[in-house]
């Protein structure tokens, strides 16, 4: 298939920026909703001709296809686009500080047995809503 040579530059630039790619099975998708001015279909045969030289690893889930960079692919696409040895994609670059979010040493149900702010279903606090009175289902009745 013929792609232009702006198309396959835009898809190997973003393919190389990010680390991974995400395309959708679906060949008549006038446009990829991640790369401007490639088509769905030249995304995905772009995709196939680097999995078929080794420079691409493909797992297929729910119609989607997910494209991840090998480090042969990495060489690859540097040499073909032109770029130093110090720009790497972002799946590969060692982030400094730690994501947002709770941190580890203080656990919210730590203080200990029952009480407090842990909910009645963990095994402390007011058990009034499990009475031994009816039910339904076998043996619910006393």
């Amino acid at each position: 298939m013929f792609i232009p040579k702006a198309n396959r530059i835009a898809v190997f630039s973003y393919l190389f920026k990010e680390g991974v790619l995400v395309v959708k099975k679906d060949t008549v998708t006038p446009t990829h909703p991640h790369i401007e001015g490639a088509t769905n279909l030249e995304v995905m045969m772009l995709m196939k001709s680097l999995e078929s030289r080794g420079f691409v690893r493909i797992t297929f889930s729910w119609q989607h296809n997910y494209c991840y960079l090998t480090a042969e692919g990495i060489e690859y696409l540097r040499t073909y686009l032109g770029l130093p040895e110090e720009i790497v994609p972002a799946t590969h670059k060692k982030s400094t500080s730690r994501p947002a979010g709770r941190d580890r040493e203080e656990d919210k149900f730590a203080g200990g047995g029952g009480g407090g702010d842990r909910p009645a279903f963990r095994g402390g606090g007011d058990r009034e809503y499990r009475s031994r009175e009816g039910g339904f289902g076998r043996g619910g009745g006393v």
